[in-house]
């Protein structure tokens, strides 16, 4: 595979298998996409902050086991946003009887014959627990509709009937929040590459994740319908800048403290998510960048 950087005179070539990374990539990863920060957040800094807030999260979710209160969690974005790690963040030192990660392969032959939403309903959470999505329902208006999985006809009746299943179960009970994790071209290239000379993070990369590289400006598109037409006022979509990885867990895990309500809440530890990355998604729509 190959793509021409934008300011280059010559072709300047991108092969996934090469050992070495272009340093035209190199040099753009970072600011791809508009991303406003010129370096990476230091180590000592989000070591320093991560703790805090993961306590935060504690007392969330001793709250919600008082309380009775679900919490759902939809984390989106393209292939090696950053989701995994992101939620690894959270979940960390959550107790795991009362906190689980919903990440699902493609549908079986029983779960293609049901309602598209019930295989994702099946694992939302009861009174008191919560549900990290790893990906999500979202996947027919992302992945399945760039990669052909689905008929045009299927995407857009799941993008009329979305915001009516949300308020369904808002309506519940159910605190919902949906955070998209963005991150540039050059970045999303550069993240491939050490995946696939990573051998711990090999398993990461599949023919799918490959074809995501070619079709970066196809989920482009998508990315765009979906947040348009389904960022509503009772579930609306938080798009977090996320090229460089510690500054984007730290803002995930204050999106979702903020939103919420607990008891002992420590306000000025949660603080506000960094505006500068964080925005709600008409924001992002008006300054995307890519």
């Amino acid at each position: 595979m190959s793509r021409t950087p934008p300011d280059a005179q010559e072709p300047a070539p991108f092969d996934l298998g090469a050992a070495d990374l272009p340093d035209w990539i190199e040099d753009r990863a970072l600011a791809s996409g508009n991303f406003p920060y010129t370096k990476k957040m230091k180590g000592d800094d989000y070591e320093a902050q991560l703790p805090k807030l993961q306590i935060e999260l504690l007392k969330l979710q001793a709250h919600l086991r008082a309380t009775g209160g679900r919490l759902v969690v939809l984390f989106e974005g393209r292939d090696s946003a950053g989701k995994g790690g992101t939620i690894t963040r959270f979940m960390q030192h959550l107790n795991p009887r009362h906190a689980h990660v919903v990440a699902l392969a493609k549908p079986n032959e029983q779960e293609a014959g049901e309602l598209y939403f019930q295989r994702y309903i099946r694992r939302l959470p009861t009174a008191g627990d919560i549900a990290l999505f790893d990906r999500s329902w979202y996947n027919r208006a992302g992945v399945e509709r760039v990669m052909g999985f689905c008929s045009p006809e299927e995407t857009e009746t799941f993008l009329n009937t979305v915001p009516t299943v949300e308020r369904l179960l808002v309506d519940d009970g159910i605190k919902l929040i949906k955070i998209w994790l963005n991150i540039g071209r050059e970045m999303q290239m550069k993240r491939f590459h050490a995946r696939r000379h990573d051998p711990l993070k090999q398993w990461k990369i599949s023919n799918i994740d490959l074809a995501a590289i070619g079709k970066f400006d196809g989920y482009t598109l998508a990315r765009d319908d979906m947040l348009s037409r389904t960022h509503t006022e009772h579930a609306p979509w938080t798009v977090i800048r996320a090229n460089d990885k510690k500054r984007a867990r730290l803002a995930a895990l204050r999106v979702v403290l903020s939103r919420c309500d607990y008891a002992e809440k420590d306000v000025e530890t949660v603080g506000v998510p960094d505006p500068k990355i964080v925005l709600p998604a008409p924001a992002f729509m008006a300054d995307r960048g890519d």
